[in-house]
Formats: C-alpha cells, sequence, structure tokens
C-alpha cells in the first residue's frame, strides 16, 4: 500500500489478513501482512476467549501458543489492489492497422465526475505510449494518443450528463490524420436517471492529433490504464459500460448515430475487429468476445477486482426484471474505483494447523513498535473427532459489515444509533488510508450501493477489542462473549461457521447434539437457511442466541468463494436500495432482499424474527405465563418467578437490546410454541422495523407499540428437534456477569444442559421436552 497522499496518524502500522476464515487439522493458513515505519514484526499465535475491556466484565482475554509460525519478519509495504476494471488480453493484435486507422466505442453511463477516467485504453504509462478513450474533469469525453514522447489529447467542449447513457467512440483516421470523439446520448422511459422530457444533446469534436498512436505491448483495459513500469493498476472509473467494440478504421459521426441503437451487438459491422458481450457469462468473471468481421481477437477477457454485474445496460426498457431470463438487457457493468476483490498482498507466512490445535476462535497478533492488529481466524473439528456442542459463528454476517463506514460515511449514522459515534483510532486509519474497500452498508464513491464484499483484504471491525461506532461491540467481538461463556462453564464444543453450512449443507451440523448461533446471524444464504430447517426437522437442536437473523439473502460467487453478495431490495432496514431492475444477485440469479419476501420469514424456522432496533440503552425480560408451565418450567430452575431477567450487562446495561426479534404465527412462528418471557420498557429510539409499516403514523416507538419488544421462545417439533430463541443480540452480553452467576446464564446452561441430553441422534422419548399441542 502506498503512503502517497496518506496523513501521519499513524507513523507505524501493521496490518494482515488470511486466505480463508477457517481451516482444519492437516491444512495450512497463509497470512499477509503490510505496513509502514518499522524494519521487522513479531508474528504470535493466540486463541481468543473475550474481547470487550467494559469495566465490569471479564476484560481482553488471549492465550499465548507456541507454534512454528511465531517470529520475527520483515515488515514489507505492500500496494493495495483497488478499483475494478477488465482486461483484454493482446491491444497489438486487437488495435493495429495497416494504416494505423482506428475507433474505440462504448455504451458509457458515468455515474461521477473527477480526474482522468478511462474508458477503453492501450496505454503505457511508463513510456507515453498508446491511444485511450477518457472521461475528463466534468465529464467531457477525450482521446489521448502517444507514441514515445508527450502525450496528445483532443477534449471534447462539452461534458456528458452523469447517471445518462451515451454511445461514446474516440477514433483515428490513417488517411486524413484527423481524430474525432463523439458521443450520442441513449436514453429510453426506463434506463436514465432523466427522461426524454430532459435535453440531452450530441456531444463531439474532431481536430488534428498526429499519429498514428504506438500501440504497446499492453492489454486492451475496460475503467483503467495499465502500465509496464510494476505498479498496481488501479480501476480509475466510476459507471457503466456496455459492448465495448474496436473497429480498425475512422468512423463517422452517422455510424456512431447508428451504433447508439445497439443492443447486446453491434449495428456496424464493417471493420469491426472485435466486441465483447458482457451479457453472456453474467454468474462470472469473464468478459465474452462477440467475434469481428475483420480478422479481430477473439480472446476471452476478465473482469478484475468484482464490477457489479446484472446490472441494467442502455437497452433496458423495463420489459424485464430477470436477467437470466433476458440477459440481452443486462450487458453491463459498473465499476467503481474503490471495489475490492483482493488486496493482493503477498505471501508473507504459513501455520500449518496440526492435530494438536483444537477447534476453536483464534488469531495470528502482529506487533511492531508498539503497534498491534490480530488476524482472526477459526479452526473447525477434524472429520469424525466432532464434539456434541457447535458454536456456529456468522462469518456471512461478519462478511457483511466488514469496514463499515457508518461513522463517517453514513448521514443517517447518528439517528439511527441515537448518539455520538464512538470513534476509534482503527476508524481514522480506515479513513486516512481508505483501500480496504466498503461493507455492504456503505456507499460507492459514486453513491452506488455496495453489493459485493470480500474477505480477502484486512477487515479492520473484525478485531477482537473492536468497538462499532454506533453499536458497541457487534459481530465478532460480541460473539466471543459466547465463546468466554462455553469456557468458563466447561463446555467442551467446536466452532464452526455460515461458509461450512453454505458449502456442506446439513452434514456440517448433523455431527452435533446442539447447535448455537451467535449474536447476529443476520444474513444467510439458501443453503444455509435449508441446513438449519433440515437440521432441525431431524431431531436436531439449535439455540438462537442473537437478534435479527436469517434476515438478508447473500449468495457467494462461483470462481470466487471469498466474495459475498447482497442485493437491498425494495424492503428492510437497508442502507441502499438497488436500482431499478438490480434486485437479483448476479452469482446465482436469485432475488435479493429480505428472506420474508421470499416466503421464509426467519419465524418459520426459529420462532422469531426481526422486529425492532435501538441502540440507546437494553433492557430486560419478565417472564410469561407459559414460562410456569410444567413442561418447559426447567428453563427458569433457579430463576424467581417475579425476577427480572437480564437487568444488567455489558450491552448497555441489559440482556434485551441492540435488535430485538419477536413470535408472530403470522409470520410462521410454529402453533404450540411456548412464548417463555418479553421484554419491556424499551424507550423511543427502538422503532419498530420499516418491513412491519404499511402506512406511517405516531405510536412506532418503544413506549407506546407491542411489537418492540424480544421474545424468549421455545418449541420442539415431531421428531424431536427444538429451538430456543433469545431474540436480542444484547443477551450474551450479559453472560459472564457477576462471574457467569446469573440468570440470563442460568438460563441458558438450563437450556444448553437439557438439550445435550436429547439432541440430533439420540433417543428422544426419555427426555422429551413436552411438545406444546399445536392446536
Amino acid at each position: 500500500m502506498s503512503g502517497e497522499g496518506v496523513a501521519d496518524s499513524f507513523p507505524i502500522w501493521i496490518l494482515g489478513y488470511c486466505d480463508d476464515i477457517i481451516v482444519r487439522p492437516g491444512q495450512e493458513l497463509t497470512f499477509r501482512v503490510s505496513g509502514q515505519g518499522a524494519e521487522t514484526f513479531r508474528a504470535d499465535l493466540v486463541r481468543l476467549r473475550h474481547g470487550d475491556t467494559t469495566p465490569g466484565g471479564p476484560g481482553f482475554r488471549e492465550t499465548e501458543l507456541d507454534s512454528e509460525v511465531n517470529g520475527v519478519y520483515p515488515l514489507l509495504d505492500q500496494p493495495a489492489h483497488v478499483g475494478s476494471y477488465g482486461r483484454l488480453p493482446g491491444a497489438r493484435d486487437i488495435l493495429r492497422s495497416p494504416d494505423g486507422s482506428l475507433t474505440l466505442f462504448a455504451f458509457v453511463q458515468p455515474t461521477t465526475d473527477g480526474a482522468r477516467q478511462p474508458v477503453l485504453s492501450a496505454w503505457d504509462a511508463a513510456t507515453s505510449t498508446g491511444v485511450a478513450l477518457v472521461l475528463t474533469e466534468g465529464l467531457r469525453p477525450a482521446v489521448v494518443f502517444g507514441a514515445g514522447r508527450d502525450s496528445r489529447c483532443l477534449t471534447a467542449p462539452a461534458g456528458l450528463r452523469a447517471a445518462t447513457w451515451y454511445a461514446l467512440a474516440a477514433s483515428w483516421d490513417g488517411a486524413t490524420g484527423l481524430a474525432a470523439v463523439t458521443a450520442v446520448p441513449v436514453v429510453n422511459r426506463y434506463n436514465s436517471r432523466f427522461g426524454r422530457l430532459v435535453a440531452n444533446d450530441v456531444v463531439q469534436v474532431s481536430g488534428a492529433l498526429g499519429g498514428p498512436p504506438e500501440i504497446p505491448a499492453v492489454d486492451l483495459l475496460l475503467g483503467a490504464l495499465d502500465t509496464t513500469d510494476g505498479a498496481v493498476v488501479r480501476g480509475a472509473y466510476n459507471g457503466k459500460i456496455a459492448l465495448p467494440a474496436v473497429y480498425r478504421r475512422a468512423l463517422t459521426g452517422g455510424e456512431v448515430r447508428r451504433l447508439a441503437t445497439s443492443g447486446n451487438a453491434p449495428t456496424v459491422t464493417d471493420g469491426l475487429t472485435a466486441w465483447w458481450d458482457l451479457s453472456a457469462r453474467i454468474d462470472s468473471t469473464e468478459i465474452r468476445p462477440g467475434g469481428g468481421t475483420d480478422g479481430g481477437t477473439r480472446a476471452t477477457g476478465r473482469l478484475v477486482n468484482m464490477p457489479t454485474r446484472a446490472v441494467t445496460a442502455q437497452n433496458w426498457d423495463g420489459s424485464s426484471y430477470d436477467w437470466t431470463a433476458h440477459p440481452e438487457l443486462y450487458g453491463a457493468v459498473h465499476l467503481h474505483c474503490d471495489d475490492v476483490d483482493d488486496t493482493g498482498w503477498a505471501a508473507t507466512c504459513t501455520l500449518p494447523v496440526g492435530a494438536d490445535l483444537p477447534s476453536g476462535v483464534y488469531a495470528l497478533r502482529l506487533r511492531a513498535d508498539g503497534f498491534e492488529d490480530h488476524v482472526p481466524f477459526l479452526v473447525g473439528p477434524a472429520p469424525g473427532h466432532e464434539k456434541s456442542i457447535a458454536l456456529l459463528l456468522p462469518t456471512a454476517s461478519y462478511q457483511a459489515y466488514a469496514n463499515e463506514h457508518l461513522s463517517s460515511g453514513s448521514p443517517l449514522g447518528q439517528a439511527v444509533g441515537g448518539h455520538t459515534p464512538l470513534v476509534q483510532p482503527l476508524d481514522v486509519f480506515q479513513l486516512e488510508h481508505g483501500v480496504f474497500g466498503r461493507s455492504t452498508y456503505d456507499l460507492h464513491a459514486d453513491g452506488s450501493g455496495v453489493a459485493y464484499t470480500s474477505r480477502r483484504r484486512p477487515i479492520l471491525n473484525m478485531r477482537p477489542r473492536y468497538r462499532f461506532t454506533h453499536m458497541g461491540t457487534w459481530q465478532f467481538p460480541a460473539d466471543l462473549y459466547l465463546v468466554n461463556w462455553l469456557t468458563e462453564k466447561g463446555y467442551d464444543f467446536d466452532v464452526i461457521c455460515d461458509e461450512d453450512v453454505h458449502r456442506r449443507g446439513v452434514a456440517a451440523m448433523r455431527p452435533y447434539r446442539v447447535v448455537m448461533t451467535g449474536t447476529h446471524p443476520e444474513y444467510t444464504s439458501e443453503p444455509m437457511l435449508d441446513a438449519y430447517e433440515d437440521y432441525i426437522g431431524g431431531g436436531g437442536r439449535v439455540m438462537y442466541m442473537g437478534g435479527n437473523g436469517f434476515y438478508w439473502v447473500v449468495s457467494f460467487h462461483p470462481e470466487k468463494p471469498w466474495v459475498m453478495e447482497v442485493r437491498k431490495g425494495e424492503a428492510g432496514s437497508r442502507a441502499w436500495q438497488a436500482a431499478p431492475g438490480e434486485t437479483l444477485h448476479s452469482t446465482t440469479g436469485e432475488k435479493g432482499g429480505l428472506w420474508r419476501n421470499r416466503g421464509r420469514a426467519p419465524q418459520k424456522v426459529f420462532g422469531a424474527g426481526f422486529t425492532a432496533e435501538g441502540f440507546t440503552g437494553s433492557s430486560y425480560y419478565r417472564r410469561m405465563p407459559d414460562s410456569a408451565d410444567a413442561k418447559v418450567s426447567w428453563v427458569f430452575s433457579g430463576v424467581g418467578e417475579e425476577e427480572l431477567i437480564g437487568d444488567f450487562g455489558l450491552e448497555r446495561g441489559g440482556a434485551a437490546g441492540q435488535e430485538l426479534d419477536r413470535a408472530d404465527v403470522r409470520l410462521g412462528t410454529p402453533p404450540g410454541t411456548y412464548l417463555l418471557a418479553s421484554s419491556e420498557y424499551h424507550d423511543d429510539s427502538y422503532l419498530l422495523v420499516v418491513e412491519e409499516i404499511g402506512f406511517m403514523y405516531p405510536g412506532l416507538g418503544g413506549s407506546e407499540h407491542r411489537d418492540v419488544r424480544a421474545d424468549m421462545t421455545l418449541f420442539e417439533t415431531e421428531s424431536g428437534g427444538a429451538v430456543f430463541s433469545t431474540s436480542s443480540i444484547a443477551w450474551a452480553g450479559s453472560l459472564s456477569h457477576n462471574d457467569c452467576d446469573n440468570n440470563v446464564s442460568r438460563i441458558t446452561a438450563n437450556v444448553l444442559d437439557r438439550f445435550l441430553k436429547q439432541g440430533s441422534g439420540h433417543p428422544v422419548d426419555r427426555h422429551r421436552l413436552g411438545r406444546r399441542p399445536t392446536a
């Protein structure tokens, strides 16, 4: 990572990431580290147990371990690979013609103004040779020539309108020596920000540039400028590109107007060397060649750093919202200057995972002259050596929140959180350096939502001590509450994660008598949700230890399993909304958004689902009449009938807080579910979730609305499977109170102990929960 333009708040820093989130005995894990300000750094393997340093809790807990990965390593300043673009191999083969004549063409929909944004380029920055079609400041289109000396540029006098489609061409005519740039607006009733009633003029310019351009031995790029000096190529274009094409002759202005009528194939073919069909293989990173009529290349290109696919193209007319049915309307990619697929750092060290490393939560701790970083990872069990309990950590949710900018990049952040954000050094570092990508709660530099998130980069908020700006302890650090409690209470458990279940389905869960979720398993794929349902239906026991779980649809890239996709649709508590026609995932073709809107509300599997959120303080639970039923009263063994449950804890003083779930038979809570306890007295910073609101009216806050509550529920299936739901993210933050001697800890232990006696694969008749009649 280059330090150019970076503030000096951190003269010494060191960060890392690893290739995988979970490994098993017999496998290896590679770490990649970069930093500045020191010659070397120290790496040590540690096992993590607790991260929250709030007074009154256990404090930070880690155990140093002997390992062959421990040692001192050189600290390298590695550049970060940022910005998406396309790479088409062999620019010389594509562009060279007998007299140097050529035309570069593409449909473009630019989204932000700024410095030079390349659209199509065959350029060697080290020697200033090549040709490039670019957008300059003011979104003025230009063509740049270079032939081993200072580059020359022909720039249009007027700029393009942002978020509007244009057929854009740059040409050089070997017979006349003239260059030309032409941009023809392409606006129908659907495809651009402004409609047909707004004037969009043709932009054009022509003039002498000398020439012909010298074509260097580089690749033809979409959205970037190439270099042969060893530096990292960075994508610099923001917006959509469709139907890139190359001609070995200069097109006329009339021909560019004819090209403006193209769908997913060029309408002008005379002299066409090559074109690329971006409506093909939308679920991949391929750029498929459409062929040419003039002996051009048919080489397949690649998209780099995950620009957004399954986006509407210049010809989208609102007739279909499904790219799988009509890919010809989706032949575009949306490039961003801040896309990150893989930071691209070289390997620093490798950890062989031996059989002596038990399943658990670990980190490689990095230290350099006072700066410390932890690179977390999980060790799963060796096949055939699983224990009775699995703590299933919601790594998909960690990835969705990875490097969120809610404190600095969201105007609504403080309003949602209800208090001034708590900014930490890592937040400042992220703002100053800004090359580690964004979360699915953020917007790209051009204002579009972030649909892809990668774990192959430093994730600064997936660190044991991290405090989220508005929420407090959240996601990975909050799940360490569960790790600490299980360890403190002497339970022997394995750690598995979302990616395990996504890849292996219910087979990843079947060996366990009990599966405990993390505190906030908000993001889930269809294979994950299927696995939970099949596990419970087959007699498995689940303890849902959080809130706002199983809410958003996610999918994973078929070529790059470390990349996850989210499309925020027309409902849900969302930081952004997908553009019209763009709610289907590019990686799978499935409908994105809420699982509830696909007929799979969380209540159907877990008894409770998201109902409210608030972050100013947490409340407690009061027992409901069902809790006195002899069939389930064992849940409250050691807890008084009038005793308030969880009126204490590290998450703002209570066990019922942050995000809450409720039971609701209208949304699928199984008949016969026991309502054991409910929270009460939430203030008006707790508001009903938006998907529950048909019309706005007073009284949607916690002090008035009956649905702003957390419901503790329990139900059993015909097969003896069962689900216990706490329905609150803050529940786990109360486990350690008074050295784990409290009613939240007691209830959790009562349920876990009972579930262990009749887990999946064990006789259930002798230890039935006493399944409640369903009618």
